[in-house]
């Protein structure tokens, strides 16, 4: 394998563990929940509870779905966000327009990264992984 090849590999690696980690759509939830707690805005505050439950199935070890459910949600909050505008040029530099900033970034890299893990994921080694790990006893016969 040339290195080419190997830095190919290695970085979409990255690419796929960052779409199958639960840390990216609990990170973007909370940065959610930091712009829109206060003032309240319900819409936004819609995200937050659905990209904690994607980061509940990807610990479940559902780690293909939790991907692509990441990846839409955080696709459908970029396109919301990119529609508001700050009033002034200020706000764009302020604490809260970075955080802003940050989770568009973190949207938009979780779109990227969940949707390559959820279209190349493979569901019959997932499930044998699931069926090794056995978190909760789902797959044990213990009848």
């Amino acid at each position: 394998m040339s290195t080419e090849e190997e830095i190919k590999s290695s970085a979409l690696d990255k690419v796929r563990g960052w779409g199958s980690s639960s840390l990216p759509g609990m990170g973007l939830a909370t940065l959610i929940t930091a712009l829109h707690w206060r003032p309240f805005q319900a819409l936004p505050m819609l995200f937050t509870p659905l990209l904690m439950f994607s980061s509940y199935l990807s610990v479940a070890g559902f780690k293909i779905d939790s991907a692509g459910m990441t990846a839409a949600w955080s696709g459908i909050y970029f396109l919301l966000a990119a529609r508001r505008r700050p009033a002034a040029l200020k706000n764009k530099f302020s604490a809260r327009g970075a955080v802003r900033a940050t989770a568009m970034g973190l949207s938009a890299a979780n779109v990227l990264a969940g949707t390559y893990t959820y279209v190349t994921g493979d569901r019959k080694a997932e499930e044998q992984e699931r069926k090794e790990m056995d978190k909760w006893g789902m797959y044990s016969d213990s009848e």
